[in-house]
């Protein structure tokens, strides 16, 4: 039987500007957005993936920001950062890790799980989205 992650929830100060944030600057879907007194349920998809997150009113009460090391795998860690930059996202530098630390750019190797670019919504929730799959000439 497969167990399939369906929802996380991000806690966010203020819906509205959380969901702008996330469908007009990095693209998400939005798959529902259903709203009752003291009740709201937004819940938005990154493309392609089968999981989505949930901004919501009323469900569980997280502080705002506090989701940190959320995860976004891509194809291509230079085209994904080129796509939140010209999003409008606050988006830092790919990175890659050596057995020295950090280093500057992607994994040289091109190795999956290793190179990185780091940003955080509006209420400082911070997001890694990271390249797996990458597939290079021969």
């Amino acid at each position: 039987m497969d167990w399939k992650l369906e929802l996380v929830t991000v806690p966010v100060s203020d819906i509205d500007r959380a969901k702008a944030f996330y469908t007009e600057r990095v693209g998400f879907d939005v798959l529902t957005d259903n709203q009752v007194p003291g009740f709201r349920v937004v819940q938005l998809t990154p493309p392609g993936s089968a999981c989505s997150i949930f901004l919501g009113k009323g469900i569980a009460e997280a502080p705002a920001g506090s989701a940190q090391g959320l995860h976004l795998v891509v194809s291509d860690i230079e085209r994904a950062r080129a796509e939140l930059i010209r999003g409008g996202v606050d988006a830092g530098e790919i990175v890659h890790f050596e057995a020295t630390g950090q280093a500057s750019g992607p994994d040289p190797e091109r190795r999956d799980y290793n190179s990185f670019v780091f940003f955080s919504d509006p209420d400082g929730n911070g997001w890694a989205v990271q390249e797996v799959g990458r597939r290079t000439p021969t």
